[in-house]
């Protein structure tokens, strides 16, 4: 058997499905809901100690209102606007209220549908009601799927300094991801250079006019010295996985399906919520948001961790 046969009869990662589900994938791919973000990142201790638990959590519950946002920067915005919710008056001399700081008016735009424990009529006042305004609002102007995040916090507040405040504060409140060294860092910078080939079905890299899924993540680490399978659900099944909630570091493979057996696409992880990916038919092989908050995701494994055999 070829290995081109081979691969068909086992699955190629993004590839081989049941005709119903590859249009319903594939479909979800278009709507960003296949690829993976850094937006699960856990909080550091300065998050710990400086955001209330009750509002931590309310961020956190938040964030999925909008597909690839962080919570960090649902924080960041409570911290600039309230201090969380501390500041004594929490009414600004342009009128805006609250602890996300609306504009009734605006507030109107984005108050519905109610959130579970929002008041009823919802009202800026509600921390539970504007946290989740302002995910919406955000995802509203750029914010969905990483696509112009900052273009979505400066239509929040109309000033490139608060879109750099908010930003800075919402880098501190994540969980730094160690930089790539080793095989890692071999596997990003090999990743980086495939940018703008072509997706190609059972393609494993120039010679065959492009990469798929797996394809691209195995010659990564190929040049990298590390051994890993062909296929994205081999490659998932072959580890070694992160622990649920583990913070990312560049190069960990990240993996996407219906299930844990059902694996159907994989991504390159390359740091700051970012990863690379050969996605589809008729696309080029690209670096964008990771969206590990998608209902796809998965898992993640670490093949060049010290005992999977990468040196």
């Amino acid at each position: 058997m070829s290995s081109l046969l081979a691969r068909t009869a086992t699955g190629i990662g993004c590839t081989v499905l049941a005709l119903p589900l590859l249009a319903a994938l594939i479909a979800a791919a278009l709507l960003g809901s296949l690829l993976p973000g850094g937006v699960s990142a856990a909080p550091s201790k300065h998050a710990l100690a400086d955001i209330p638990p009750y509002m931590l959590a309310l961020y956190q519950r938040a964030a999925p209102e909008c597909p690839g946002l962080s919570w960090t920067v649902l924080a960041a915005i409570g911290k600039v606007e309230s201090d969380h919710g501390r500041h004594p008056t929490m009414v600004s001399s342009a009128g805006a209220v609250g602890p996300m700081q609306f504009l009734p008016s605006t507030f109107k735009a984005y108050d519905h549908p109610v959130p579970p424990g929002g008041k009823k009529p919802p009202t800026p006042w509600d921390p539970v009601d504007a946290v989740y305004a302002a995910a919406r609002l955000l995802c509203a102007n750029g914010a969905r799927n990483g696509k112009n995040l900052r273009r979505a916090i400066w239509h929040y507040n109309h000033s490139d300094t608060y879109v750099d405040q908010v930003l800075k504060i919402a880098d501190g409140y994540a969980i730094a991801a160690p930089p790539a060294t080793g095989p890692a860092a071999r596997a990003v910078a090999f990743a980086r250079a495939q940018l703008g080939t072509p997706y190609v079905w059972g393609g494993d890299g120039p010679s065959e006019g492009g990469f798929d899924c797996s394809g691209l993540t195995q010659a990564a680490y190929r040049a990298a010295q590390v051994s890993i399978p062909r296929v994205a659900q081999a490659q998932y099944d072959h580890g070694p996985r992160l622990p649920k909630g583990a913070v990312l570091a560049p190069g960990d493979l990240l993996f996407f399906g219906t299930g844990p057996g059902a694996i159907t696409h994989v991504a390159l992880y390359t740091g700051h919520g970012q990863a690379i990916d050969a996605p589809r038919p008729g696309a080029v092989v690209r670096e964008g948001p990771a969206r590990t908050n998608s209902p796809s995701f998965q898992g993640a494994t670490r093949p060049a961790a010290p005992d999977s055999g990468g040196r």
